[in-house]
This record gives structure tokens, sequence and C-alpha cells, in this order.
């Protein structure tokens, strides 16, 4: 019983890191904070929905074998345990993957975006519920790092003018 305590108190902490990392507009990584990004304006031309794969990592299948090997352990004794110990092991590290993959999959968008400059380019990435829609025609913000590029949505001018009045009076 205390072994199965262990592995499942393992098991969860490297579950912990199958929790997708967010790829929206709005958020940004420790990593990202305070870093310099390039500024462009466009026109979104196009949008797609899109699946965004998800993670594949060791940790899905570490955990998957660890409780699949402490549930074929609990099978039979002798030599037909240690079978079961290894099958439950193969067996939960695939199906530890497989649920790592899903649990980390996101619903995303593929922007086709005119930039000022004439150029298009296309940028996909995940929906939030927490941003303001985008839509084709749309006025957008890109920021980018190196090759890495956020959109948001730039707000109208005519808002941004009446917050600027409302804060000199």
């Amino acid at each position: 019983m205390k072994r199965l305590i262990i592995v499942l108190f393992a098991t969860a902490f490297t579950l912990t890191a199958c929790v997708p990392s967010s790829q929206t507009g709005r958020d940004y990584s420790r990593s990202e904070a305070r870093k310099v990004q390039r500024v462009e304006i466009g026109t979104v031309l196009d949008m797609q929905l899109v699946n965004i794969e998800g993670t594949k990592t060791v940790a899905g299948s570490a955990a998957g074998g660890a409780l699949g090997g402490v549930a074929g352990s609990a099978v039979g004794g002798g030599k037909g345990k240690d079978i079961a110990t290894v099958v439950g092991a193969i067996v939960g590290a695939a199906a530890g993957a497989a649920a790592e993959e899903k649990l980390t999959q996101q619903q995303g968008t593929e922007y086709t975006i005119r930039l000022e400059n004439g150029n298009v380019i296309s940028v996909v990435q995940a929906n939030s519920e927490k941003e303001a829609p985008i839509n084709i025609g749309d006025t957008v913000k890109l920021l980018s790092q190196g090759s890495t590029y956020r959109v948001t949505l730039l707000p109208d001018p005519s808002v941004i003018q009446q917050q600027e009045a409302t804060q000199t009076q």
C-alpha cells in the first residue's frame, strides 16, 4: 500500500508537466517578460480554425507506465506477476502518452494578415475566451520575438481617443 501511495504521488507530480502552456495572444511565459518585441500593424484577410497538436513528452509515458506497472503487479504471483507488471507498464506507458497528447491539444486559429508594408503573413495561435474575438477585416497588432509572433486586436482609434479625453479631464 505504501508503494502504491508513493507511485500515485509521483504520477500526480509528473502529470503536472502535461498541462498545456498557453499559446494565446495575451499570455506570456516568464522568459518572454521584459524583452523587446517588434510591433507591426496589419489587417486580417482570412482565418481558419485549426487544431494545435498536444505535447509528446516523457511525462505522460512515465506516469502511465508507473500506474500500469503498479496495477500489473497486483495481478497473480510468481512469474505471472512479473509478466503482468511488465505488460501493465508497457500498456500504461502507451496510454499515458496518448492521454498527455489529448489533454494538451488546443483549438486555434490560423490568421492570414496583410501588413502595412504590403507583405502577407500567416500566424497560428491558440484561441482564448479571455480575449476579444478577431475577425476578418479587423486591424491587428503583431508582436514578434525572432520567429515567434502573437496577434492581438488593435483597439478602434476612436475608443483610444475617448479614453485619453476621459483621463485628461
